[in-house]
């Protein structure tokens, strides 16, 4: 995965939102931590691999891979909040015997932990630990790569629509 394309691009994003609506000298670390888990949420309804009452399948890859892209922004945006860059990031993803499910309260946790510490090493344990949901979900790191380049752009398009 190309982090270093990410990072700029998302930072040139978040500084255009910022800027658009005269954010820049506000903290939104914290909305950014909420931003981020009520995607993953989203994420996880997409899936539906807690719903051990219903029948009805998962959504469309497509459809989990946007909503799983949706959270690599705000990953992306709160590492750069605390002034971190992919020449920091060695990401490895962890071997894991979690299912699914577990692998999403994981994720939760390591936002937790993270909002608490904000520091390097439980930054890159969140972003390891969400890549590995995505290997948990058959989404391959180029597929999440090239979604995010397309959803930047639609981010783009919605500030210019006031969205």
């Amino acid at each position: 995965m190309q982090l270093e394309k990410l990072f700029e691009m998302q930072k040139a994003l978040d500084r255009h939102i910022e800027e658009k609506h005269g954010l820049l000298k506000e903290d939104l670390f914290n909305r950014k931590v909420l931003a981020l888990l009520v995607e993953i949420g989203e994420l996880a309804n997409e899936t539906r691999c807690f719903k051990f009452w219903s029948v009805k399948p998962s959504s469309a890859k497509e459809v989990i891979l946007e909503e799983f892209v949706d959270g690599v922004h705000f990953i992306l945006s709160l590492g750069i909040e605390c002034g971190f860059d992919a020449e920091q990031m060695e990401l490895k993803i962890p071997a894991s015997t979690l299912n699914v499910t577990d692998q999403f309260l994981h994720v939760y946790e390591f936002v937790n932990i993270f909002k608490k510490a904000k520091d390097l090493t439980s930054y890159i344990e969140l972003f390891a630990a969400y890549l590995k949901l995505a290997e948990q979900l058959g989404l391959t790191q180029g597929e999440i790569e090239q979604a995010y380049f397309r959803k930047n752009e639609v981010n783009y398009q919605r500030q210019q629509n006031n969205y």
